[in-house]
């Protein structure tokens, strides 16, 4: 069973939005740090932002700030990333992932996650 589910990719012209969701199934990392990630073809993978487990923490990287928000719900096991403006560039697989070796602070770097989705994809059209 995979331990976490991506949804909310597909296809959006420039300019356009989307809402992906990341939900647990089975076990929820409500005390552990989550994270969105993407990876490009040819790319190494990538943090885009990173949330701690009640949700007042964030981190935005430079690859989207401005342009994303995440978000998580403790009580849906789900862990959302707004992506605003998209530009063709934005196109690769989006990960969601938790750091379960950390309780109640923060995590920045992908390295650090352990428990990992399949990923969404998400293209972007000029």
């Amino acid at each position: 069973q995979v331990p976490l589910v991506e949804s909310g990719g597909g296809l959006v012209q420039a300019g356009g939005s989307l809402r992906l969701s990341c939900t647990a199934r089975g076990r929820f990392f409500s005390n552990n740090p989550m994270g969105w990630f993407r990876q490009a073809p040819g790319k190494e993978r990538e943090v885009i932002a990173t949330i701690n487990g009640n949700g007042g923490s964030t981190y935005y990287s430079d690859s989207m700030k401005g342009r994303s928000t995440i978000s998580r719900d403790n009580a849906k096991a789900s862990v959302y990333l707004q992506m605003n403006s998209l530009k063709p560039e934005d196109t690769a697989v989006y990960y969601c992932a938790a750091d379960t070796r950390t309780e109640n602070g923060m995590t920045y770097v992908a390295s650090e996650f352990d428990i990992w989705g399949q990923g969404t994809q998400v293209t972007v059209s000029s």
